[in-house]
């Protein structure tokens, strides 16, 4: 009985194969290898070969890998590939390459306006449409090999079935290359000829075709299990709420990891500042999601230390204690505060879960930001990932905001939910639970003179 799904879940920082029943939505298997930059490449690179081997690799010791009907690939935005008939024609860029800011004078009269794609132009190559002009002009004979740009999980949908396809999810996210109300190309890309290297457009749950013979022989694979065209990662945690409320009331998803990227269903799309890394996402469905996003995960990690344990409630008291603030912003790629440098201060009397707990309160600091850029006063604020399973950034995130319900995801991933949504009809909801509201009235304090130094409207959620 071939009744479990292989997610193939590509993030920024790791990549991992998840093996799931999508009938209870429970994971059976799970294996993580970090991705690494590509040795011997131009500019910095996604290493897609070592990635690739560890997809095989992992997949053929999965246990119970003869039930695996489907594989759906998973993957952040941001990122392309440029292939020829049978591989790379270039290594895939890495978004954070630095040389991609020389560019940036040269590129930016090029793009089309805000009103029209709904993207933000954002820093190094964020911007799809940035990384490509980079490869064009400085790497112009391997461009001139490519016969085709995949997007990151149909690049993996590609590789696995051989079948080359485009999906909205990945395209339509800060690319430069989508126009969301017209539903087409931008002018941008039609200018410059891009558009002729997308393939055709499927939805991300369609059966591209079957696992190529190669990854058959390397994984042990039924040769019938079938590749659906995949999708972007946040936007997978989306689907999940999206398809199971049915009452249209609005609500955001904030999806976390390296980034926390909030995406709303039912906010307006014409207050968005592109000033702020505010954009238009299009969901799985086709319909314009209005999305902020910030490097929540990493400047989690900036702040509170890479190795640093859950914080506890006291820990917080002793932020609150000695005044300590942190300040935008620990990491340069896009966020509400770009051009800020981040920095603490008061904070040197922190211990460890200290400052923890001062990381938890700045990230729920900026989610608080995001939510009223995104005009999502209302509906529920749902926690997905590594923030749903903090001690202090629902609760504090849930007393900045009184009277709009704060819930979290209790499921372990909710890109995995949302990949097996799309391979099958039997995906339970998702499982939610209420976050209690931190009772403690400095934090209404903290939140006003936080806003107040950095020029945000104080007014907002908490009135």
């Amino acid at each position: 009985m071939r009744d479990l799904v292989a997610v193939l879940d590509i993030g920024k920082t790791n990549a991992k194969v998840v093996v799931a029943d999508p009938a209870s939505g429970e994971e059976v298997w799970s294996r993580t290898a970090p991705n690494r930059p590509a040795p011997d490449a131009p500019y910095r690179a996604i290493d897609a070969a070592a990635i690739e081997a560890f997809l095989k690799a992992a997949l053929a010791v999965a246990p119970e890998r003869g039930r695996i009907g489907a594989v759906v690939p998973v993957a952040h935005g941001g990122c392309a590939a440029l292939v020829t008939a049978d591989g790379l024609a270039l290594p895939v860029m890495d978004y954070e390459e630095p040389s991609l800011e020389e560019v940036a004078a040269a590129y930016r009269p090029l793009r089309d306006p805000f009103a029209e794609t709904g993207t933000p132009f954002l820093p190094l190559g964020l911007n799809v449409g940035r990384q490509l002009y980079y490869l064009e002009t400085r790497h112009p004979e391997g461009f001139a090999r490519a016969r085709r740009l995949l997007f990151w999980p149909q690049y993996w949908a590609w590789r696995l079935s051989g079948v080359a396809a485009s999906e909205i999810t990945s395209l339509g996210c800060h690319s430069d290359l989508w126009e969301p109300a017209g539903s087409r190309f931008s002018g941008l890309a039609r200018r410059r000829g891009w558009d002729r290297l997308v393939p055709r457009l499927a939805k991300a749950s369609d059966r591209l075709g079957r696992l190529a013979p190669d990854w058959v022989a390397a994984t042990g694979l039924d040769p019938a299990t079938e590749v659906l065209a995949g999708i972007h990662d946040s936007n997978a945690s989306f689907f999940r709420h999206r398809i199971a409320r049915a009452d249209g009331a609005p609500f955001v998803v904030v999806s976390s990891g390296t980034w926390a990227v909030l995406l709303a269903s039912g906010a307006p799309t014409d207050r968005l500042d592109e000033a702020r890394d505010c954009q238009i996402n299009i969901d799985a469905l086709g319909s314009p999601a209005p999305t902020a996003k910030f490097m929540g995960g990493r400047e989690y990690a900036a702040i509170a230390g890479e190795d640093a344990a859950a914080p506890a409630p006291a820990d917080l008291d002793a932020v609150l204690v000695a005044g300590a603030a942190a300040w935008p912003a620990f990491a340069a790629a896009g966020g509400p505060f770009q051009g800020h440098e981040g920095a603490a201060s008061d904070a040197e009397s922190l211990t460890g879960g200290g400052r923890a707990a001062l990381a938890s309160l700045y990230v729920a600091l900026v989610a608080d930001v995001c939510l009223d850029l995104l005009g999502a006063a209302s509906g529920d604020v749902v926690l997905e990932g590594p923030f749903a399973d903090s001690p202090l950034i629902g609760p504090v995130l849930a007393a900045l905001r009184p009277g709009q319900a704060v819930v979290r995801s209790t499921d372990r991933a909710g890109t995995i939910g949302g990949a097996l949504c799309l391979a099958s009809p039997l995906v339970p909801p998702p499982r939610l639970r209420p976050v209690a509201a931190l009772d403690d009235p400095r934090l209404a304090a903290h939140r006003r003179m936080w806003r107040e130094r950095l020029g945000e409207p104080v007014a907002g959620a908490t009135g």
